[in-house]
């Protein structure tokens, strides 16, 4: 009897641990965490982390990640660096200033 509650607590504990496993791989991701998971794998080159975050959100969200990143980004050097926006952005890009 001892033996058959034992296996029935085993049997119970694994499914329990398995369904928190996958609970945790389907968990929705934020479209600003794909952003920056995606940006920065783009900045290490690493195409697997690159392919992983894209298929976290669709495109459309992707890219209105990305591109609110790349606007904090910029305003954000922009204060530290004591420069308007515009001349943060052409120099991160290599274009001559305006």
């Amino acid at each position: 009897m001892f033996d058959t509650m034992r296996k029935y607590a085993a049997r119970w504990r694994a499914s329990t641990r398995a369904e928190s496993v996958s609970a945790r791989e389907r968990r929705a991701h934020n479209l600003f965490e794909a952003a920056a998971v995606y940006v920065a794998a783009c900045a290490e080159d690493d195409q697997d982390r690159i392919d992983e975050a894209a298929g976290w959100v669709s495109p459309e969200a992707l890219s209105f990640g990305v591109n609110e990143l790349a606007c904090r980004a910029v305003i954000a050097l922009a204060r530290e660096r004591d420069e308007p926006p515009g001349a943060v952005a052409r120099d991160l890009l290599g274009l001559p200033a305006a």
